[in-house]
C-alpha cells in the first residue's frame, strides 16, 4: 500500500470544511487528521479529514461517547441518503390476540411469522412457531444463524445442548442437524437469523429439498393472498 503519514490538526483548519455546514465559527475547535499521502511522484500531497467532534468532549476507549452540550439532542441535520432502504418495524410479534392470518403455515402443526426477507442480501429473519411435540426436517445450513428462543424448549439430535426460553444459539455454516420439540411443550417460538439458505437432506446428507429467503417470500406471498390480506401484505418485510 501508499505510506501514511498523519499529524493532527486543530483550530480553524476545518472551519472551511465543517463549521459553516453546522452552524460553527472559526473560533471553535475542532478535532481532525490530515494526511500527507506520497504520489506517483513522490511529493505529499495532503487531505484534510475533519471529524465533528468537540474538544471539549473526552471520548473513552470501548464506551459510547456522553456528550453534554447544546447539540447533544438534536436529531442528526442532514439528509438522508436516498440509497438507505426504509427500516422494518413489526409491533406484536408475540400477541396471542393478533391476526393468526399473519403466520404462514407450513404444516397442520408448523408455520412462520416473516420479519425481514432481505432477497438482496441473502438472508431471513423470522419466528418458527411449532404448536405440537414432534420431528423437524434433518437440514444443513449453508450460512450462519443465530436463534433466540421466545417460547418453549427445542433441541437437537446431533448435540448435547437444550435451547430453552430465553436461550441464544449461534450455528456455524456446514451444521447438520435435526431439530426436536419435547413431548412436555405445547408451543414453540423461535427466532431464527438465517443467512443463504438451508438444505434439507436425509441421514446420509442426500440433498431432498432447500428453503431460502426467496422461497420464504414466495410461501408467504401465496398464504397472504389466499387468506385475504393480499399478496402485497409481504412487501413490507422485504429488503
Amino acid at each position: 500500500g501508499v505510506p501514511l503519514r498523519c499529524r493532527p490538526r486543530t483550530g480553524s483548519d476545518f472551519a472551511d470544511l465543517v463549521g459553516p455546514a453546522l452552524g460553527q465559527s472559526d473560533e471553535v475547535p475542532w478535532t481532525g487528521l490530515a494526511l500527507a499521502q506520497l504520489g506517483a511522484d513522490r511529493q505529499p500531497t495532503i487531505a484534510t479529514v475533519a471529524s465533528p467532534v468537540m474538544t471539549n468532549v473526552q471520548p473513552r476507549v470501548g464506551a459510547p461517547t456522553v456528550q453534554d452540550d447544546a447539540t447533544s439532542r438534536l436529531p442528526y441535520q442532514l439528509p438522508p441518503s436516498p440509497d438507505v432502504s426504509s427500516d422494518v418495524i413489526v409491533r406484536g410479534v408475540l400477541d396471542d390476540g393478533g391476526d393468526e392470518r399473519v403466520w404462514v403455515p407450513q404444516s397442520e402443526y408448523v408455520s412462520f411469522r416473516p420479519l425481514l426477507l432481505s432477497t438482496s442480501n441473502g438472508y431471513y429473519v423470522n419466528l418458527l412457531r411449532v404448536r405440537c411435540a414432534g420431528v423437524l426436517s434433518r437440514h444443513r445450513h449453508s450460512g450462519p444463524v443465530h436463534a433466540h428462543v421466545l417460547r418453549g424448549r427445542w433441541y437437537y439430535l446431533e448435540h448435547d445442548w437444550v435451547a430453552e426460553t430465553g436461550t441464544y444459539a449461534y450455528e456455524s455454516p456446514g451444521e447438520v442437524h435435526t431439530l426436536i420439540v419435547p413431548d412436555d411443550v405445547s408451543e414453540m417460538i423461535t427466532l431464527f437469523h438465517v443467512t443463504g439458505g438451508l438444505v434439507y437432506v436425509d441421514p446420509y446428507g442426500a440433498p431432498i429439498g432447500y428453503e431460502d429467503a426467496h422461497t420464504k417470500l414466495a410461501m408467504a406471498r401465496q398464504h397472504y393472498t389466499d387468506c385475504g390480506l393480499g399478496a402485497d401484505y409481504v412487501d413490507q418485510f422485504v429488503r
